[in-house]
């Protein structure tokens, strides 16, 4: 899924760990992704986490996409803060998962919360 996603590719998202219903992903906040009052636009904090989240749910094997989603953004992030979004699934019924990610910077800040529901394709 990832070779393919170019959203991601595009910002510099990598995937560095992944495991059965969890996932890690990380980015570093470029000059491209700075809005107007000198911080990260909350666009890229959330695609970084939807990221990680759609690692985590398709890490079952069926296609899984997004039923819905929420952040609430916790402190902000800078040019050249490196953040990591850790993805664990925290339930999974039917084709329905719910799946929590924090996003934090490298000293462990948090900058992030985010909730996924996902929903297996048929």
């Amino acid at each position: 899924m990832m070779d393919a996603d170019t959203a991601s590719a595009a910002l510099g998202i990598e995937l560095t760990e992944l495991g059965s219903g969890r996932a890690v992903c990380r980015m570093e906040v470029t000059e491209r992704m700075i809005n107007g009052h000198a911080l990260c636009h909350g666009g890229y904090v959330f695609l970084l986490a939807d990221t990680a989240f759609a690692c985590a749910c398709n890490s079952h094997g069926p296609v899984t996409v997004a039923a819905g989603a929420e952040i609430t953004f916790v402190a902000p992030a800078r040019m050249g803060d490196v953040l990591t979004a850790e993805a664990a699934e925290r339930t999974r019924y039917g084709r329905s998962g719910i799946y929590d990610i924090t996003v934090k910077k490298a000293d462990g800040e948090v900058v992030a919360e985010f909730r996924g529901r996902s929903k297996e394709m048929r």
